[in-house]
């Protein structure tokens, strides 16, 4: 494989040049996550191609932002190999970026085949497609941060800890990063390839969590969970408010991930696992959050505690992002304050019925500004 062509811009910032054009697949682009990012790269002028199962039930941020309009799709399960890697073949990707997994936590409980068939073999089907696609520079494989092992839940996980999990979801995790891994070692190194001397593709994975922002409709997720309680009039019942998660908008972890492949487009160093996480001040509890959701919100938003029976949950989870600051320049854009602004903000606004295709592609203006502000000096090295 040919050395890339192509320039990457300094720092933290996103490069409009670099994405114009550029062939870009999206596994799981019809979820929150996936649907978020696929706009913003539309609005980069990639040319984007999503691959999923199904459009999550309405209301969902595909369907109300009108995500699919700009962009192919291929509507395929990514536990099916074969047709998976047709797909990933006929959309030919310069760039592939991995979110299609399972994403629920209380879902993995009641569905543990599941979820390690779409979350491990889903990963498996789909490195091997890229494995055999010609033209496939970079490739990310987006996780969680809860693939750590976490037997310290008061110690911050840098992204060289080992990998773990007690429970279904956090598992699969720990095993998509060691499945990302060994096919990177095997088959992806430059050692690997026919003659020693060709950059075969970059292969990295990316961990972050407990993401919020307008549109996630998800059942059995905190904020979604919220603003559905709320929007019907109704409180939201609440299992463990103590719990301290690492709480960010969603286009923080997703500006990293952009970041990541302008950046091993040209620097194969750089391959191995990255933290996108929060600054330590917005490591707060859940109850904390709904509260400064609660002074935001131009309404009633209440909740109380449901003591349960709940499944047993991890009392704190904490990542450090300080390697992935220094080596690709990457920080959170948004504070969480920020964060919960324009999430209160793209809620107001679908309830009282704008148009949410502009209002989210105004959101991602803004952040991209914010980027720009608060970039720093280009990174020096790994």
């Amino acid at each position: 494989m040919a050395e890339p062509n192509g320039s990457v811009g300094p720092g933290a910032v996103i490069d409009r040049s670099f994405w114009d054009g550029r062939r870009v697949l999206v596994t799981g682009h019809t979820g929150f996550k996936g649907a978020w990012l696929s706009l913003w790269l539309q609005s980069l002028g990639a040319r984007v191609t999503g691959l999923s199962d199904r459009v999550l039930p309405p209301p969902s941020l595909y369907d109300v932002a009108g995500v699919g309009a700009g962009m192919q799709t291929h509507w395929v399960d990514i536990r099916d190999a074969d047709a998976l890697a047709r797909a990933v073949r006929a959309c030919e990707p310069e760039i592939v970026l991995h979110l299609a997994a399972q994403s629920l936590v209380r879902t993995s409980l009641e569905q543990p085949r599941l979820t390690f068939e779409a979350t491990v073999m889903g990963t498996v089907h789909l490195l091997e497609a890229v494995r055999t696609t010609p033209g496939v520079q970079v490739a990310i494989v987006v996780t969680s941060d809860k693939c750590y092992d976490n037997s310290d839940p008061d110690r911050s996980h840098p992204d060289s800890d080992p990998m773990g999990g007690n429970d279904p979801y956090a598992s699969s995790k720990g095993c998509a990063e060691l499945v990302t891994a060994a096919y990177r070692t095997s088959y992806f190194a430059t050692d690997a390839t026919a003659d020693g001397a060709d950059v075969p593709c970059r292969i990295a994975t990316a961990r972050a969590g407990n993401v919020i922002g307008g549109g996630d409709w998800s059942r059995d997720r905190l904020v979604p969970d919220a603003m559905r309680a709320t929007l019907a009039g109704g409180r939201l019942e609440v299992r463990n408010p103590e719990s301290i998660r690492p709480w960010q908008h969603v286009l923080n972890p997703l500006g990293g991930y952009l970041l990541l492949a302008q950046h091993l487009w040209t620097r194969p160093d750089l391959v191995g696992g990255w933290n996108f996480g929060p600054d330590d001040d917005s490591m707060i509890s859940v109850g904390s959050l709904l509260e400064l959701i609660a002074a935001r919100w131009p309404g009633t938003f209440a909740w109380h505690r449901d003591d349960g029976p709940h499944p047993a949950e991890e009392r704190s989870l904490r990542i450090d992002s300080s390697h992935t600051q220094q080596a690709l320049g990457w920080r959170p854009a948004w504070n969480l304050a920020d964060g919960i602004a324009a999430l209160v903000g793209w809620y107001e606004a679908y309830r009282d019925g704008a148009p949410m295709g502009d209002v989210t592609l105004a959101q991602i203006a803004e952040f991209e500004r914010r980027m720009v502000a608060a970039s720093p000096a280009p990174p020096t090295g790994p």
